[in-house]
């Protein structure tokens, strides 16, 4: 029987030829995978007819039905509104547009204007012994004058209020079942006698960072003269921890004209400083158990409950605390002399770099590592850095700070009298710019880090297109590595030495706080 193979026969030599003459692929052992990639053989691809395409429009036509009914008035009315709100919405967002590009180009051209005119100001100001360092520490000054963070900062500022309530609400109910569970067995105090406190806040005056930073609240209890203080730990964001850190009991000064007198209501105000013997307190950490006397900062108080009770417990002084009073009043006055306009003048231009480089200084004559530096010490650095005090201002100093007369004082306390030191307000939001740094609280910050932190984005210069983000970011870490004795790590004295040479030359407590927000963001 004859048998005809259709379409094999009838197959184009053309299209068949391409492939004639080889193998099976599957008897060779190929896959046809790898004999398509060996041996490709192009698809035959149909010719596109373009006449057989139609307009968009002429398909959306054939696609309608042509038996819809007419809308009726009341979906013509409703269409009609629409398109008038429509016209209407368009107009307001197009003039809002156009008034919001017309505002940022004249704000943009008063941010340079000014910033042109205060440049010249600057170079006109800046005299000859200025330094390429105190040029490039002076460019942090233009965070001061920074419009684009007012509204940021009232944001930040509302938040802060929350969260200082927050604690002292969480601190202070602590501190009340703690007392309460101790005075049901030992006393017959009731919890209305222990309302009557004054609380405050306070930090540790220390150049280690880790103690520096440590948030205490205390209270000082009026019916029995006794004070406590506490620390403030934060775990993350929800996570916190009180604990005692100065037990409640009577405390008297271990420092100063007040040596040996019981602590009273009217010791307590921002800025006094409260002094402990570190061997009455155990459970210290080491680290503040290395100083024989351990020295609290009062940064912030209830000044309603302090005012309150002062005028419950109003009584006349004595004539020997009247005599402390006159004697504390003379020793600010002889501070305030030193650190007179011709002082403040010297240091206006050079603070940063004159303020560093003497911590620096002072810390590496201190070899025993104790903080206490002898008369001659002083007398040197000060010649060191061209720092103008007489003898006879020099000597009255001297006779203030070594109190006990054992011939040494802490170099910390006399870099404050001679210089001055920030407020508390000031300081506060440098220990924030820090403690943000230093994430694993140990005292210390890498360079690396700092400069992963460190945003310039915002400051005028780059706003304004005459320095880039880098340019800016890099010399602020050039002063900063100068003022440190280890070149890839800042500690936390260099950090406020850096910033108390910046707050020297700005008046307003707002200027210098925006100093530390905008690029640390805090």
């Amino acid at each position: 029987m004859d048998l005809e193979v259709k379409g094999v026969a009838a197959s184009p030599v053309s299209q068949t030829q391409p492939c004639s003459g080889r193998k099976n692929p599957l008897q060779q052992g190929w896959t046809s995978k790898s004999w398509a990639m060996e041996n490709p053989c192009l698809p035959v691809v149909p010719r596109l007819d373009l006449g057989s395409l139609v307009d968009s429009d002429e398909e959306e036509q054939d696609i309608l039905p042509e038996d819809l009914p007419a809308p009726t008035g009341k979906y013509k009315l409703k269409n009609q509104q629409y398109k008038t709100e429509m016209k209407e919405e368009y107009k307001q967002y197009s003039k809002r547009n156009a008034e919001k590009t017309k505002s940022n180009i004249a704000h943009q051209q008063n941010v340079k204007n000014k910033i042109d005119g205060k440049c010249i100001q600057d170079a006109e100001a800046i005299v000859d012994d200025l330094t390429t360092l105190d040029r490039k520490a002076l460019l942090q000054h233009g965070y001061a004058d920074n419009p684009y963070t007012a509204q940021r900062t009232t944001r930040k500022s509302d938040a802060e209020v929350v969260a200082a309530e927050k604690k002292k609400q969480t601190v202070a109910e602590q501190v009340m079942l703690d007392h309460l569970s101790r005075i049901r067995t030992q006393s017959t105090l009731t919890e209305n006698m222990l309302s009557h406190k004054v609380q405050f806040d306070g930090r540790i005056i220390s150049r280690n960072g880790h103690d520096a930073c440590r948030e205490l609240v205390g209270f000082f209890f009026t019916h029995d003269q006794s004070l406590t203080i506490y620390e403030y730990r934060q775990f993350g964001k929800n996570r916190t921890n009180v604990l005692p850190f100065i037990q409640k009991s009577i405390y008297c000064h271990q420092h100063g004209r007040r040596k040996g007198k019981q602590y009273q209501l009217g010791d307590f105000y921002i800025g006094a400083n409260l002094t402990f013997l570190s061997s009455e307190h155990p459970r210290l950490p080491e680290s503040i158990k290395e100083n024989t006397v351990l020295t609290l900062r009062i940064t912030n108080i209830d000044r309603g409950a302090s005012d309150s009770l002062k005028h419950v417990n109003c009584r006349t002084d004595s004539v020997e605390h009247d005599d402390i009073n006159n004697q504390e009043a003379n020793d600010r006055l002889v501070f305030k002399a030193i650190q007179a306009d011709v002082l403040k003048e010297q240091l206006r231009k050079r603070g940063v770099r004159i303020l560093t480089g003497l911590g620096k200084y002072l810390q590496q004559l201190d070899k025993k590592r104790n903080g206490l530096l002898e008369k001659a010490d002083f007398k040197q650095a000060l010649e060191v850095f061209h720092l103008e005090v007489s003898e006879n201002d020099f000597e009255c100093l001297w006779l203030i700070l070594n109190g006990n007369g054992d011939g040494k004082v802490d170099y910390g306390e006399f870099k404050r009298a001679v210089v001055g030191e920030m407020n508390e307000y000031r300081k506060s939001f440098v220990r924030k710019a820090f403690m943000k740094l230093d994430f694993n609280k140990t005292g210390t910050v890498s360079i690396t880090d700092i400069r992963k932190c460190y945003c310039a984005k915002e400051h005028p210069q780059v706003i304004s297109g005459h320095s880039t983000e880098e340019e800016i970011k890099s010399s602020f870490l050039e002063t900063l590595k100068d003022a440190c004795i280890k070149s890839d790590e800042v500690s936390y004295g260099e950090f406020e030495d850096y910033y108390e040479g910046l707050s020297i030359g700005i008046i307003d407590d707002e200027d210098f706080v925006n100093i530390l927000r905008t690029p640390w963001g805090i």
